[in-house]
Order: C-alpha cells, then structure tokens, then sequence
C-alpha cells in the first residue's frame, strides 16, 4: 500500500481506522496491561511500606518493562492499547455523533477546570501509594474503578462489593463522553507514572515550526492533551502526548512528524510496528 499516493483525508481516514482497529484487538485480547502494571506498583509500596524486600514479580516486571517500552517509543500504549483509554474514547466517539445528529453543541469541561484537573492524577497516586505504604489499601477493596471495569470486562457482574467504585466509574464514564481521554488526563494513576517519566525524542512527534502558518494552532486544538509539540531536534518531549497522532493528520503544512526525519510520511507502517513490538512483549510476559 502506498500511503504517500493518498490524499489527506484518505490518509487521515486510514489513521483513524488502524488506531480503531488496534484499541479493538487489544481491548479484546490482551486487556490486562494496565491492572498488571498498577499492580507492579502498588506491590512496590506496599513492600516499602512493610520493610520487606521487593522481589521481581510477574507484576513488577511487567510494570518496568512497559515502562521501558514508554521511555523509547513514548505512551503508544495509552493511545492504543490501553483498554481503559480506548474504552473512553468510544464513549467520547459515541456522544460526539449523538450530538451531532441531535443537532447540539457537545458539553465540555471549562478550560480553567481543565487545567486544575490536570494535576489530579497525581494527588491519585499519590493516595494510593500513601494507602500501600501504610498496609491498608486492602481495605480500601470496592472502590477502585478500574477492578469494577475489568471484572464486567471479563463478564463477572457480581458487583455487591464495588458499589463505590462501580459509582466512580459511572462518574467516569459521564466525563469520558464530555471530554476526550477524560480518565487518562486526569485520574489515571499509571497516567501520572508515565507521564513522570524521560521520553526519548527519536520516536516522539515534532514540528517543523518556523515553517508553521502563522498563528496556526491546528495541533494543539485537535491534541487530547491540548500540548504543543516541540521543534525539530529539541530533547522537551512532553510525557502527556498519548501518540494518537491527530496532530500529524490536521497540520495544513504536513510539518508533523517522528524525531527521526526519515520515518516523515510512514507513520502507518510505524504504527504497526510499534504495536507488534507491543504485542511481543505482552506475548512474553505471558498476559
């Protein structure tokens, strides 16, 4: 398939369709990713917490090594794996067309709510390893979202326990429809890891920006994260960039592109790339 034959909106239909298509097989297939890696976080702390040794377990290992996985090709797993993440931006999707076909203007979160909501993943985090650290997050049992989600994902509705978190998640779900990767900006705690992270620019998404039209804000409208992309050649990759690349397929200039010139025009095929790298080290590590 010659991608560069195409024009923009075949190109960006193409875009759409093959991140749709990725969320979908790893929604299905291989949703456990996510809860492994938290886990691997929450042992950590825990361990801290009890002065015991922390051994490498199935989850700490997964935990470091998607972590790994993000420092070189930056959150590919946020933006396409992530069953939590792909399930938000079905919902975005979903009332986005309903209020289209209603003929209505879609409700968003103010812009200044946005921006205090921003650091809320952290104060997340920053409870749950308090409470890990502490020895009793157990008792905290029922309340997590996310384990409310993965127990209906797996087809066990036998919710009598979770009624807080099945409650959270309800809420969650209300603002994942206003607002795109509503979850992932603001309460997900492996979103505060990753986004603490170092990102290697190579694999990152840059911007040839003297060359931008003036007061151009194309990519950051369109971003999920609402973040300016760094120029050519700086090391300031931000760790919010889910890698969706909407950006690439809106810049009028086509200015957009991975850290490493080469691969401008071939982010399909690095798309797919990426996932199958993905895809192997999930096969590896047996989830």
């Amino acid at each position: 398939m010659d991608i560069h034959n195409l024009t923009a909106k075949d190109r960006k239909k193409l875009h759409t369709w093959l991140r749709a298509l990725i969320q979908l097989l790893y929604f299905l297939f291989i949703p456990s990713v996510y809860t492994a890696a938290f886990a691997g976080v929450k042992y950590i702390f825990t361990q801290i917490g009890a002065g015991e040794k922390i051994a490498m377990t199935s989850f700490v290992t997964v935990l470091l090594v998607i972590c790994l996985y993000t420092m070189v090709f930056g959150r590919f797993f946020c933006g396409f794996a992530c069953a939590f993440g792909a399930f938000g931006d079905a919902l975005h999707a979903l009332y986005t067309k309903a209020c289209k076909k209603m003929k209505k203007k879609p409700v968003k979160i103010p812009e200044k709510a946005v921006g205090i909501l921003s650091y809320m993943k952290y104060l997340v985090l920053l409870l749950i390893v308090l409470l890990c650290y502490a020895g009793v997050y157990g008792k905290a049992q029922g309340t997590s979202p996310w384990d409310v989600f993965s127990m209906i994902h797996a087809g066990n509705f036998r919710l009598g326990g979770y009624v807080i978190g099945l409650v959270i998640l309800l809420l969650l779900m209300v603002g994942m429809c206003v607002q795109e990767r509503f979850f992932c900006r603001f309460f997900c705690p492996m979103g505060a890891v990753f986004s603490l992270l170092p990102v290697l620019p190579f694999f990152s998404l840059h911007r040839t920006r003297e060359n931008c039209r003036k007061g151009c804000k194309a990519c950051t409208k369109i971003c999920p994260s609402q973040i300016g992309l760094p120029s050519d050649g700086s090391w300031a990759v931000s760790g919010d960039c889910f890698q969706c690349q909407k950006c690439i397929d809106i810049c009028p200039q086509k200015h957009i592109h991975c850290g490493i010139r080469k691969l401008k025009g071939n982010e399909f095929w690095f798309t797919i790339l990426r996932a199958l790298i993905l895809l192997g080290i999930c096969l590896w590590l047996g989830l």
